[in-house]
């Protein structure tokens, strides 16, 4: 068996994507496209809870949006003028349905369905804590614990109950939350994990990003500030702040990889965002090269950066096939070792005989670039240089996304001259830490920085209560079979 599992291809993932809609007829409708638009940010299964006269009609389902939505039959049940949908993206372990969000609670004040974007650091001891006092589990996903916590709060209302859970918690989320009367949408303090605010008509729109706006003709209205919650009812937006003000650590990786290129992004547009990286690259590490030559599809933007920059031609000397599944079957081990040829094939009538620059977003475990700089060497390249659009990543994220321990990060173990040996290139370099802040407007990181850059740097803006923790058990990933 081979999979194209996503650390194979060097790149981090980020765990779900949320949306919510209030007030629109077709409101799940509305809902698969939103989650159609944004399904890159999860792969693995999707779900979405209508509400009809308070009454709440859920399907959910493993597989891609378009699969499991496309039956008439499922989006008759799906009717309701308010919805909440999530697209989840596994990490390791079984993917198990009832892992699958939005979660669904019928409590004494009403019934909520809450999707999830993130990760809880002292998710194991709530956890620990409300099994203690009798809370029975359903899943192995932290976003339960808000359940859990909501359900044992004893505070007058739903909302106030959910500000009740969101104080005991810490670590990096967005939530979108659907009850009897109301969507609700929050994200953490420090702002970590995106979450936008749209319209369109009388409705109003919770998104992860602002693509999923565009695909249903919504005008984004504005992020929703970090530690911000957001109540949607029949008489419009209302804000609350029930967290103390805190300096905002937005991640930083949602501009070099996770959000699409056509969203914005805290006012940014990630296209751009990303072609002014790739610019700082080569303003940093520039090399004479006869042509430069993006890994599709998320080095294209910065690639067309560094190539106007440094002034030289851009090339599509690397072609994607875009039409590969997860996993394949696999005859032999010599076709096994072919497997990077599913995603990528040389452009030999643009490298052979050329020195080549590539530029790629990343470097995690170093097994597909070591595999694409093979095969742009067999097709004739003369020379093979490699640029990196982030800075080298040393670390695990512990705040939603899927990141390897970080003993197998490749940046951890190896100096960059002996990632250079190890992937086969002539060269490589990765932009510096404070030219992605000159990238982002920033003049260098400073002493306060103004993003999460846990990955590169080893500053982590939120307590790790579970990895401090020495009776912990290690942090379950989202799906494990505990």
């Amino acid at each position: 068996m081979l999979t194209t599992n996503p650390f194979d291809d060097d790149h981090l993932h980020e765990e779900c994507a949320l949306f919510g809609i209030y007030g629109h007829p077709d409101a799940a409708k509305h809902t698969v496209l939103g989650l159609h638009a944004q399904q890159h940010r999860g792969q693995e299964a999707s779900g979405i809870v209508a509400l009809h006269a308070k009454q709440f009609n859920t399907h959910r389902a493993l597989g891609h949006v378009g699969d499991s939505f496309s039956s008439e039959a499922v989006m008759e049940r799906l009717i309701g003028h308010a919805a909440v949908g999530h697209n989840r993206y596994a990490t390791t372990g079984d993917t198990a349905l009832r892992n699958v969000q939005p979660l669904f609670a019928e409590f004494a004040l009403g019934g909520m369905a809450l999707a999830h974007n993130g990760n809880l650091t002292n998710f194991h001891q709530l956890r620990k804590r409300l099994q203690d006092r009798g809370s029975l589990f359903q899943s192995t996903t932290d976003t339960e614990v808000v359940v859990h916590l909501i359900a044992t709060s004893l505070a007058r209302t739903l909302v106030d109950r959910m500000v009740d859970a969101l104080r005991q918690i810490e670590g990096a989320y967005s939530l979108v939350a659907l009850i009897d009367d109301a969507l609700i949408g929050v994200r953490d303090p420090l702002g970590v994990r995106p979450l936008v605010l749209g319209r369109v008509g009388d409705a109003h729109v919770l998104a992860s990003e602002t693509c999923a706006l565009d695909i249903i003709g919504a005008d984004f209205v504005r992020d929703i500030e970090p530690g911000e919650l957001v109540v949607i009812d029949a008489k419009g937006v209302h804000s609350r702040r029930p967290f103390p003000l805190a300096a905002p650590r937005f991640c930083i990786f949602e501009y070099i990889y996770f959000s699409r290129p056509d969203s914005v992004v805290e006012g940014h547009s990630v296209y751009e965002a990303r072609k002014r990286i790739g610019a700082e690259l080569a303003r940093e590490s520039g090399i004479q090269a006869d042509l430069v030559v993006p890994v599709p599809d998320s080095g294209v933007p910065a690639a067309i950066g560094y190539a106007s920059e440094a002034g030289v031609p851009f090339e599509l000397g690397i072609i994607r096939n875009h039409y590969v599944g997860r996993t394949f079957i696999e005859p032999t081990d010599h076709i096994r070792h072919l497997g990077v040829k599913l995603k990528h094939n040389a452009n030999r009538a643009m490298i052979e005989g050329k020195s080549v620059v590539l530029v790629d977003d990343s470097i995690v475990r170093g097994t597909t670039s070591k595999k694409i700089v093979e095969m742009v060497r067999a097709a004739g390249a003369r020379e093979v240089h490699f640029r990196i659009a982030s800075p080298p990543t040393t670390h695990s994220c512990f705040y939603g996304v899927d990141t390897p321990d970080q003993a197998k990060l490749l940046a951890h173990q190896m100096t960059v001259q002996e990632m250079a040996d190890y992937i086969g290139a002539d060269t490589l370099a990765f932009i510096s830490i404070d030219g992605l802040y000159r990238a982002m407007g920033e003049p260098g990181r400073g002493t306060v920085p103004k993003f999460c850059d846990a990955c590169f740097t080893g500053d982590y803006p939120i307590p790790l209560a579970d990895q401090i923790d020495a009776d912990a058990e290690p942090q379950l990933r989202l799906a494990e079979p505990v």
